[in-house]
């Protein structure tokens, strides 16, 4: 035990945080001291009010964990994908999970604690940046947070064996730590400290570098009252901190010597390099004002001390330490819950840590929550741990500050391991948990190619060799000139440059020296696609008009893939025009068309540009509406306004509806309403493809939606935006054409939405605002003109009856296995459209409308703007003459059917 005086001494930067190491540390009996712990709310603290935490409800044994595989990041760290099934309400769930397996017994590896930028508290960054900036390999999201406060860690933490923030005064919060010795820890902590000015007064002290709020178990609702805590230059807000309900007096220590001091005001400054501040109130402040001058020496000693075993321990003894929240794991078996889950309950992103039974190997976890997975509960993520072999576990912060990166294997730099419950944007937080390697370059062990798996015809792409030595490490193998082959003619290749020529799997080879590697490229083919879309579906069908046409392809596999121009092949039908660069241009419109087609082909694989007279028509601008607009909700205490209010700044001189919304005194899943017209909303007439509008954010992060009600009574949500995640005014572009909305329509409400779960990282109260909505409604112009009429025909009969007049056909419907076949060329005579034939693919399209329709003879798939679908049956060839089946082009192309079954007869109306 030696004592510790805050100024200058022998100073060792540390990883996390770029700080003097701590000084020398000596554990100090504070019996007789008056010990008064602190300051304010912690109001968006998962947890971390006052309660009875409950047990830990058994896992299901329906949970099953499978391992995907594995990969090595660096000597002693391993990646790990794990794939996990669980029955939830009787269903079963499924999802992903990742783990960092850390072999402590290996010398090259270490861990410790990520700090904010610049290694400072107060700082924030994403778990990306941080280890980017800290050269680690990989890296986790780290501690709980105030999400309203400076940026300071609830928990305590040691980075680089410095002491850089003790533990809150909190029941129940876990934290992790590795010893100087590579000993994992799991343990609860306390904090105890003493000032001793010059004459020998003693004050206790609370803490160090420590954000506001609400203490357990003490005598004081604040934690900053009556209390001294030391702030060092890691903490570099002004504010120390702020919101605590207090007035500080604040005592500046350079080299161990008083310097500044403020009495009842904060020093307006920063706390200089290499010394500290002492900021003090109520009793603190007056030991300050009674026993310290300037000039005057200054020493404190401090511990931290284990819970459980109530042995002090030197901070000094540690290289790292990272708070969390509850234990999940102990001995291997799930652990009651030491603190109260309630607001991190459901099925989220989760992020844990836990150590082996011998101590060797630290498990660093992550649970997905994204399009790929259905997100975890504590009791799930449980019996995830003890699955993969955790002895003892705890959680850190999940929900949307779940992160996970790593360096893949020859790579130089760490990439996102997952999409994030916010795609692939990473949450900026406090500090994180990095993995770092001190080996040696080796020796090349290995050598791996680089580059996309899939491609298609025509694209252009650039494959990578990259290396890694005995350590895992990369190394640089390109100057070594590889030799590059492909397997066949599906691909060529040139110095690392692929070029995509034909559908089908080419392998790649490149050689180094002794050293090869192999990838396999797959060339996806019109055969591979589910979907190919524009990014302008409808455009105005006038000379002169230019509209960009981006396509995108999506496989059946799920990959989506930009189409290159040249694998495409354009097709104009009722106009003139062109395509280059990107863009779709209309030279000339055909004498009496009202609606043309620009249709993109990929290997076969159709979708369309629906031009007409109109395109998006404005439905909303707020400028002059006539009816009411209210705000509503669903929650008791939830309240707010809603108004067409007269805008300032970017869009002075216009009006817009203004939402403005406070959550703070409602519970559960809380909703926010701009209502239209009442009950009555306001009508949607048309058919609508998609619709746009603009929308001033408030940086949120809750959801964003509208209520549609369709013409047979159905409500529909749209989803606006997943996530507000912006400030200010933002465009949104919603793709209506798969919700299945029955038109025409009404909009009831757009509204905000805070779900219960994860409530403490979303805004309670702000303001949205929603300007220009429209809508594309090709029906009002493209199906505008379409006729309307009846036509019957019977089966086996070459005759059809339109509109009470009967006239010859060459080929007459027929009935197959239960399937009515007519030739589709006089359903579109009658009805609108036109239908083309291609000998050679044995390919229909059929254009009516807003409707581009490929259907192929043989095949029950068929491909309508766009977008692969199945049918029950496909089209056929009978005597020449190709029929295609009724009610599923009719229905298609927005035509009602009728049977008649004594007298065999089909009516198709439009």
């Amino acid at each position: 035990m030696s004592e510790v005086f805050m100024g200058n001494s022998d100073k060792k930067p540390g990883r996390g945080t770029g700080k003097p190491a701590a000084k020398r540390w000596i554990a100090a009996s504070l019996a007789g001291v008056l010990w008064i712990m602190p300051v304010v709310g912690s109001e968006g603290l998962p947890g971390l009010g006052a309660s009875t935490a409950p047990v830990a409800q058994a896992a299901a044994s329906s949970f099953t964990v499978t391992k995907l595989g594995e990969e090595v990041i660096t000597s002693g760290a391993m990646m790990m994908k794990y794939k996990y099934t669980a029955l939830r309400s009787g269903k079963s769930a499924t999802g992903l999970a990742d783990v960092i397996r850390v072999d402590l017994n290996n010398p090259y590896v270490s861990l410790d604690v990520m700090t904010g930028k610049g290694g400072n508290l107060t700082t924030r960054q994403s778990t990306g940046g941080m280890a980017a900036e800290t050269g680690a390999v990989a890296a986790i999201n780290g501690d709980y947070f105030n999400t309203g406060g400076e940026g300071a860690p609830i928990g305590g933490q040691v980075s680089g064996g410095v002491l850089v923030s003790t533990p809150s005064q909190l029941d129940g919060m876990y934290a992790f730590a590795v010893t100087k010795d590579r000993k994992p820890v799991i343990d609860e902590y306390t904090f105890e400290g003493l000032v001793t000015a010059e004459d020998g007064s003693q004050f206790p002290l609370s803490g160090i570098n420590k954000g506001a709020y609400s203490p357990e178990g003490g005598s004081s609702t604040y934690s900053h009252a009556n209390a001294a805590y030391i702030y060092t230059d890691a903490w570099t807000a002004l504010d120390r901190p702020k919101n605590s309900s207090t007035t500080p007096t604040e005592v500046l220590v350079q080299n161990d010597v008083i310097t500044q001091i403020s009495l009842d005001a904060a020093l307006p400054m920063a706390v200089p390099e290499g010394a500290y501040i002492l900021r003090t109130h109520g009793l603190a402040a007056q030991f300050v004002k009674a026993h310290l001058a300037v000039g005057q020496k200054l020493s404190s000693v401090y511990s931290l001390k284990s819970k459980t075993t109530q042995q002090s321990v030197d901070p000094a003894s540690l290289q790292m330490m990272i708070g969390g929240h509850t234990i999940l794991v102990n001995g291997g078996k799930a652990a009651a819950f030491s603190r109260s889950t309630s607001s991190i309950g459901g099925y989220r992103a989760r992020t844990a840590l836990g150590y082996s039974q011998d101590g060797r190997y630290v498990y660093l976890i992550a649970v997905e929550d994204n399009a790929n997975s259905t997100g975890m509960s504590l009791t799930e993520l449980q019996s995830f741990m003890t699955n993969i072999g955790v002895w003892k576990g705890l959680n850190l912060d999940g929900g949307g500050s779940t992160t996970m990166v790593d360096r893949p294997l020859a790579e130089t730099a760490t990439t996102l391991t997952f999409n994030t419950e916010y795609g692939t944007e990473q949450r900026s937080i406090v500090n994180g948990l990095g993995v770092y390697t001190s080996a040696p370059q080796g020796a090349v062990k290995g050598i791996k190619i680089s580059g996309s798996p899939v491609l298609l015809i025509g694209q252009k792409a650039s494959y990578t060799l990259k290396g890694y030595d005995t350590y895992y490490n990369p190394i640089d193998v390109a100057s070594g000139n590889p030799a590059w082959t492909s397997s066949n003619g599906s691909a060529t290749v040139s110095a690392g440059e692929v070029t995509a020529v034909k559908a089908g799997t080419a392998t790649l080879t490149a050689t180094s020296g002794a050293a090869s590697a192999s990838t396999k490229v797959t060339v996806l083919g019109g055969e591979d696609l589910a979907s190919l879309s524009i990014g302008t579906s409808t455009a105005p069908l006038t000379a002169g008009t230019t509209v960009s046409v981006p396509v995108t392809a999506v496989s059946k596999s799920g990959a989506s893939l930009t189409v290159p121009a040249t694998a495409l092949k354009w097709e104009m039908v009722g106009f003139n025009g062109s395509v280059q660069n990107g863009k779709l241009t209309v030279n000339s419109v055909n004498a009496g068309v009202t609606t043309g087609y620009a249709i993109a082909r990929y290997d076969g694989f159709s979708t369309a540009v629906v031009l007409s007279t109109a395109a998006a028509t404005a439905w909303e601008d707020f400028e002059n509406v006539s009816y009411p607009i209210a705000f509503t909700t669903n929650a008791a205490g939830v309240t707010g306004t809603a108004a067409v209010v007269a805008e300032s700044a970017e869009r002075a001189g216009s009006k817009v509806l203004s939402l403005s919304y406070d959550m703070t005194a409602g519970s559960g899943k809380m909703y926010a309403y701009a209502q239209f017209n009442g009950t009555s909303g306001k009508s949607i007439p048309a058919a609508a493809t998609s619709m746009s509008l603009d929308v001033m954010g408030d940086m949120s992060l809750n959801w964003l939606r509208a209520e549609v009600v369709d013409n047979a009574g159905t409500t529909a949500y749209i989803d606006l935006a997943k996530v507000i995640d912006w400030n200010g005014w933002k465009s949104l572009n919603i793709d209506l054409s798969g919700s299945g909305i029955k038109f025409p329509a009404t909009l009831k409400r757009v509204y905000v939405v805070n779900v219960e779960e994860g409530q403490d990282e979303r805004a309670k109260t702000g303001t949205v605002a929603f300007d220009n909505i429209s809508f594309v409604m090709p029906s009002l112009s493209s199906e505008a003109g379409l006729p309307k009429a009846a036509a019957s025909m019977v089966i086996g009969s070459k005759s059809l009856t339109v509109n009470g007049t009967k006239k010859a056909i060459d080929v007459a419907p027929i009935v197959k296995d239960n399937t009515t076949y007519i030739p589709i060329k006089y359903v579109v005579d009658v009805f609108g459209g036109s239908a083309a034939w291609d000998q050679n693919t044995k390919k229909i399209m059929v254009l009516r409308g807003a409707k581009a329709l490929d259907l192929t003879v043989g095949k029950k798939e068929y491909i309508l703007n766009g977008k692969r679908q199945s049918a029950e049956v496909a089209p056929l060839i009978l005597d020449g003459r190709t029929l295609v089946p009724l009610r599923l082009v009719s229905e298609q192309l927005g035509l009602t059917v009728k049977w008649e079954q004594k007298t065999k007869t089909v009516t198709i109306e439009s």
